[in-house]
């Protein structure tokens, strides 16, 4: 384990244990278009800048009617604490859990891969290092970046559920298919639920067309290369980039796509409606398999 990552890890458990709220999700689920939403729903009521981009209390620090949102991948919190096999950090906070079809989560996190990521951040995470010339579906298939992680990650959360206070879980699919439902369920879980003019507003200024524009004028060049294009010559490199459900299945031969669905199907957790079991093709409200848990929600 290297220091930088316990630092990390150090700093993730102090905003933990200070937020209000926190948004846990494996990268390229859709956290940065969630943060942009919610960032602007805040904006519009409280009378904010359009550049007021949410970084944990920053947005309190301006409004304490504003909740202290930690938005995090758990990556190094463990590194800090140890707890590998735990998610007891999050048993007593309120917790929107994020996920997305591991498969597109894969592919996207190779472009990231690819095009954005430096190279040191390559090295701090295992990834292949920078300049190796690996194919798409060698990543996808990378024990320390692709699918297998990302499954993991799915199903410790998936048995750590039960345990949580309250957590309420999210897909990427059912807020492509109807943000407003789901950003107004996750703004009143949060406790700040919103009018529904508040909502379409920030929905829409959220939208894929209008979030590729505001990275290409660099509207949140203050809140680091979050929102910056790798190289704006390179559709690839920007961090908006196409937002398709399912889309994996656009770079991979007929066996790759069999064996990346054949690898979920055997592995991944059905509670999360990925797998043919749980209705892939049609996704279905997740599984009410944690429904006599008190404080666990999963949206309908």
């Amino acid at each position: 384990m290297s220091v930088e990552r316990w630092l990390r890890g150090r700093e993730e458990y102090r905003k933990l244990r200070l937020a209000d709220c926190v948004f846990v999700s494996w990268g390229k689920s859709g956290r940065t278009w969630l943060r942009l939403m919610v960032s602007r729903f805040y904006q519009t009521r409280h009378g904010l800048t359009d550049s007021s981009f949410l970084e944990f209390d920053n947005l309190n620090a301006q409004n304490p009617d504003i909740p202290k949102i930690f938005f995090t991948h758990g990556n190094y919190l463990r590194d800090y604490t140890s707890r590998w096999d735990s998610l007891s950090d999050f048993y007593d906070k309120k917790t929107v859990l994020l996920v997305r079809d591991p498969r597109d989560v894969a592919v996207s996190q190779y472009f990231q891969w690819k095009y954005r990521m430096d190279p040191p951040k390559k090295e701090l995470n295992a990834y292949p290092p920078h300049g190796d010339e690996v194919s798409i579906f060698d990543f996808v298939m990378n024990h320390d970046a692709g699918l297998r992680r990302i499954v993991e990650f799915c199903n410790l959360w998936a048995k750590e559920l039960p345990k949580m206070s309250s957590v309420l879980v999210v897909r990427y699919e059912d807020m492509r298919k109807d943000p407003e439902a789901v950003l107004g369920e996750i703004l009143a879980f949060m406790g700040t639920a919103g009018l529904s003019d508040e909502i379409k507003e920030a929905v829409s200024f959220a939208a894929f067309e209008n979030m590729k524009t505001l990275e290409e004028k660099k509207l949140f060049r203050f809140s680091g290369n979050r929102l910056l294009p790798g190289d704006r010559g390179n559709p690839n490199s920007y961090k908006v980039r196409r937002a398709k459900v399912g889309g994996y299945r656009d770079y991979f031969d007929d066996a790759q796509v069999e064996a990346l669905d054949r690898f979920v199907e055997e592995n991944l957790a059905g509670i999360f409606g990925y797998t043919e079991a749980s209705g892939t093709a049609q996704p279905e409200p997740l599984a009410s398999d944690y429904a006599a848990s008190e404080g666990v929600r999963s949206r309908t």
